[in-house]
């Protein structure tokens, strides 16, 4: 199991805290390994294996828990003392009215409570209302650059480039660094995972009927990462095809996407308005590995990169917009309490066109913030203290 330390160092302080901790993320980016370590750490600090009641609602074993009150009882029953029980429930939302058995052991028992879900939704209904202020909410992403490369470096020596380059093309699933680098069994594993998301996650949470049409509308996302959005386009594009799609249904489809953690929107922010700015959002992927089963991402470089760091921001807790400031873009600003960010991101600086256009709309910006232009370029560059930084050290940095 790779250690999800990032992770791990936000839930540990809240062990036998009566927060209920809701560990949110898309299908496959480690969940169910994250409440295996949880549990290591109770058992590492001395808690019996009676007092942890784990269960996988994906499995058919655990068919008939998915009833609220057979699932409460069943728990019920487990509870034997008035020592804390550690109660791990991995994708809860399979369970109806889930919320009423969370909160109701909650109230009951002397419990710690652990639940994941592939659902962004989760927190926005029911279970928000019974636990408002009673919660820890976590969203898992799939593995960065940087744990990738500590697991490999703790056995190995590792080319740093290479690395980065397979991470491009196979995007940070943690099941796919079982494989070791084959090809051909990483992308058939990459093609069953887009499917199950697609089926489980979206087509029949949301009752989505023309499968094929959400998929034509998902290739053309995945096409275009990273470039402004309008409804219109896709409408445009689509009726290229021979397929009509309402911007009402689009709309639903990306509401639906988004939920099941399979692509992010990210705001434009006006930065001498200061105003948030609610059409024409970008659109990122929440793993590459799932782009490279339609697009070469090697061949899409700049967009890659681009996509690599917006999540790596999220991973750092930062809220992101992308910047328009008078008629140029920038990339990104990222925001966290009082600090302000702003990145420009490119594959190279390969001339003075290029590092013109990259540290331009950066240099008119009028605050004292600090500003980045994140590159493949192994020189760095300084201008007008504007740093670049190599995207490897950019991701490995603590």
């Amino acid at each position: 199991m790779i250690k999800r330390e990032i992770y791990l160092d936000k839930i540990i302080p809240l062990i036998n805290d009566p927060l209920v901790k809701v560990i949110t993320g898309m299908r496959r980016v480690g969940k169910s390994t994250f409440l295996l370590l949880i549990q290591k750490e109770l058992k590492d600090r001395g808690v019996s294996d009676n007092h942890i009641i784990n269960i996988n609602f994906e499995s058919m074993k655990t068919d008939e828990l998915k009833n609220s009150t057979v699932l409460y009882e069943f728990i019920s029953s487990k509870i034997k003392d008035d020592l804390t029980y550690y109660i791990f429930l991995d994708e809860i939302q399979e369970v109806e009215n889930f919320e009423k058995v969370i909160n109701s052991l909650n109230v009951d028992y002397k419990v710690d409570i652990y639940i994941t879900g592939s659902n962004s939704k989760m927190l926005s209904g029911e279970l928000s209302t019974y636990l408002t202020g009673r919660y820890f909410s976590l969203n898992i992403y799939p593995l960065s650059y940087q744990e990738i490369f500590n697991y490999y470096n703790s056995s190995e020596s590792v080319d740093k480039d290479k690395l980065l380059l397979d991470y491009i093309r196979s995007g940070g699933l943690p099941a796919v660094y079982r494989f070791n680098n084959q090809q051909d069994i990483i992308n058939g594993y990459l093609n069953d995972m887009y499917s199950s998301i697609l089926l489980k996650d979206i087509v029949n949470r949301h009752n989505i009927r023309d499968i094929d049409l959400l998929q034509r509308f998902l290739k053309f996302i995945f096409n275009n990462i990273g470039q402004i959005f309008s409804a219109n386009s896709i409408t445009k594009f689509l009726k290229s095809e021979g397929r009509k799609l309402s911007k009402e249904t689009i709309y639903n489809y990306i509401e639906a996407c988004k939920d099941a953690y399979l692509i992010h929107g990210v705001n434009r922010y006006n930065v001498k308005g200061k105003q948030l700015l609610k059409t024409r959002e970008k659109y990122f992927i929440n793993d590459l590995g799932l782009r490279n089963i339609y697009f070469d991402n090697e061949s899409d470089i700049g967009q890659s990169l681009e996509n690599i760091v917006y999540l790596e921001l999220l991973r750092r807790g930062y809220t992101v917009y992308v910047g328009e400031i008078d008629d140029l873009e920038i990339d990104f600003i990222a925001v966290k309490n009082n600090e302000r960010l702003y990145f420009q991101v490119a594959y190279l600086l390969a001339d003075k066109k290029v590092i013109d256009r990259e540290f331009g709309s950066l240099e008119i910006v009028g605050d004292n913030f600090p500003k980045y232009v994140i590159s493949m370029d192994k020189v760095n560059i300084e201008r007008n203290g504007i740093k670049q930084i190599n995207i490897i050290d950019f991701l490995l940095e603590e």
